[in-house]
Order: structure tokens, then C-alpha cells, then sequence
């Protein structure tokens, strides 16, 4: 129960810090990005210490244990930290490829291509953790 608190508390903060984040201008991206990965560290932290603390009533109960915990939260790392890495490769291959096509549009096709291999970072992240979810 006092695993589901924490969890709570953290969700609340990282919402309060979305929301601060939403009213500052675009000009600092670094310190968003910082600020998002930030609260994102501080969750799982938590919820490592949720599994933590709550292992041994789980394992009482017989429901799923501390290792199992331990594949979600790895499951959960490899989406979101594929799905952040897509988010920046996008971010600047699309800027550039902008750029390009603005000067010589019959390039739209190869700069699509590029994009659509900055995206598929994403996919490989959601595939490794359905690969570890399979595990469990």
C-alpha cells in the first residue's frame, strides 16, 4: 500500500512539472528535454523501490515477484528510452530534411526514407520489450 502512495505522489509531480514545462517558451529545448528525462529517472526510480518494498507481501500473497517487477520496469526502459531516441533522430532529421527539400523538392522521397529510418528506432524498442514481456 505504501508502494502505491509513492507511485502516486511521483505521478502528481511529474504532471505539475508537464505542466510548468508546457508554459516556458520553445527557446530551451535542452532544458525540457532535461526536465522530461528528469522526472522520467525519478519515476522508475520509485517504482524500483515500490517493487522493492512491496516484494515480500507479494510473495506472500503468490502473486508476481520482485523479478518479475524488474522485467516490466526493463520493458518499460527499452520502449521509452527507444521512443525518446526516435523523438530526437526525428526531430533533427526532419529539420534538415526541411531544409532540403525547400531547395530541391525532388528530393522528398529520399527524405522521407531517412525519416521513416529515424522512426523505426522506436519499433525496435517496442519489439525488444514485447521480446522481454514474452519472458516473464
Amino acid at each position: 500500500m505504501m508502494g502505491l502512495a509513492l507511485l502516486v505522489i511521483v505521478c502528481v509531480a511529474t504532471v505539475t512539472v508537464g505542466f510548468r514545462l508546457l508554459r516556458r517558451p520553445p527557446s530551451a529545448p535542452r532544458k525540457i528535454l532535461a526536465a522530461a528525462v528528469t522526472a522520467g529517472f525519478v519515476a522508475m526510480a520509485t517504482a524500483l523501490v515500490t517493487i522493492l518494498l512491496e516484494a515480500p507481501a507479494m510473495a506472500a500473497t503468490g502473486a508476481a515477484t520482485a523479478s518479475s517487477g524488474m522485467g516490466f520496469i526493463g520493458a518499460s526502459l527499452a520502449t521509452g528510452m527507444a521512443c525518446l531516441g526516435a523523438g530526437i533522430a526525428v526531430a533533427m532529421v526532419g529539420a534538415a530534411a526541411l531544409g532540403t527539400v525547400a531547395e530541391k523538392p525532388e528530393l522528398l522521397g529520399t527524405t522521407l526514407i531517412y525519416l521513416g529510418l529515424a522512426e523505426g528506432i522506436a519499433i525496435y524498442g517496442v519489439i525488444v520489450s514485447l521480446l522481454i514481456l514474452g519472458r516473464l
